[in-house]
């Protein structure tokens, strides 16, 4: 007797089909339209399904936008908010998702497996089919699915919650174990450091040259020498910074004029979190003074910063965060409240008026090649 597809059986394909799809920040259209189609064979009114504009006006410019799916209730209760991210970070373009044993992997061994957060589009597209196809009743619901979440949140800050449906409730899948409910996460702030040094031959006439990397080392050793580098803890205070890419340099007979940075810093406490950009930013201005020329001359240094999110902590008796316990309990499940080092599509939510808490739904390691 052949063996009968299960819930889970479909569940596991969807993830799986998800995963496979490459689509990092600003290129998720192939994930937005899979999410489409599927809501449409499923029976979903086209005029429900809803890509907004905001790719127009992310960092990363796309055509493509936040997906939503909106559904009037068949219960007057208040509006659900059933989110997830489609993007991926770039270490996971090319998986190929396979299962071994419990657990799904990427088959590829030089990429991560992308469930951060095609495991949150899935649950978030299977709760959508479920209600579709069983005519279960329900709330009014609207399902969302942002782009740009990985590179500082944009689809869920730019997104115009007018059409939304004035959710009450909002639920947020991403990352960590299913019985996991973030209600809180830091506030990050990123800043590109442009260091401004002069060229010069590095074998015929060094000492007339100023060093950009020069400056930028030295910065940085310092950063990383007082603590305000990588764990940052001060007296009661706690953050976190990093330098995370460094670009400049053409040959190794030039002295380097220009060299850019994109740092990051992070803390729960938004006034130590402007501590530390202020310590970030008083290194390499004090670096450039120090790093001159036979004449004199010395480097420059110019910032561009901006606030990514906001930190945010939901309420202990927060309507939102009952009601994800009161879920994951009757699954079977044991809630655990958590407060987040990153940056989530919540900050934004919650930020904006919407209390949204965040539920985990399987990853583990992500960004990374062992996911």
């Amino acid at each position: 007797m052949a063996r009968t597809r299960s819930s889970d059986d479909e569940d596991l394909d969807r993830v799986l089909a998800l995963m496979a799809i490459p689509g990092g920040s600003g290129d998720e259209e192939a994930v937005a339209q899979h999410l489409r189609q599927a809501l449409l064979d499923a029976g979903a009114d086209p005029g429900a399904i809803v890509s907004d504009t905001v790719g127009r006006r992310t960092p990363i410019r796309s055509k493509t936008g936040n997906l939503s799916f909106t559904l009037p209730g068949t219960r007057k209760e208040p509006r659900r908010l059933l989110m997830a991210h489609m993007d991926t970070v770039p270490i996971c373009i090319g998986t190929r998702p396979v299962v071994k044993g419990d657990k799904v992997v990427s088959g590829n061994v030089a990429t991560g497996l992308g469930a951060d957060d095609r495991a949150g589009c899935a649950v978030v597209l299977g709760a959508a089919l479920a209600v579709l196809r069983e005519k279960l009743p329900h709330p009014p619901l609207t399902f969302l699915w942002t782009v740009q979440e990985e590179t500082g949140l944009h689809g869920a800050r730019l997104l115009d919650k007018s059409k939304l449906g004035k959710p009450q409730l909002a639920f947020n899948w991403d990352g960590g174990d299913a019985g996991k409910l973030t209600v809180g996460a830091t506030g990050g702030y990123r800043m590109t450091v442009a260091v401004s040094g002069k060229a010069s031959h590095a074998g015929g006439a060094p000492e007339q040259g100023v060093s950009a990397i020069a400056i930028a080392g030295i910065a940085i050793a310092e950063l990383q020498k007082k603590g305000w580098h990588g764990a940052i803890a001060k007296g009661k205070f706690r953050g976190t910074s990093n330098v995370g890419v460094i670009r400049g340099g053409a040959a190794t007979n030039v002295v380097c004029d220009a060299v850019e940075l994109r740092v990051e810093a992070r803390s729960h406490d938004p006034q130590f979190r402007k501590r530390i950009v202020d310590e970030i930013e008083g290194a390499f201005r004090r670096a450039a003074a120090e790093v001159r020329n036979v004449s004199g001359e010395e480097g420059s240094v110019t910032f561009d910063g901006r606030l990514d999110y906001e930190s945010f902590r939901l309420a202990d008796d927060e309507p939102t965060v009952l009601a994800a316990e009161a879920a994951v309990s009757a699954c079977g499940g044991r809630p655990e409240r958590a407060i987040s080092n990153g940056g989530l599509d919540a900050n934004w939510l919650s930020a904006r008026g919407i209390p949204t808490v965040t539920l985990g739904c399987g990853q583990r390691n992500p960004h990374m090649k062992n996911e």
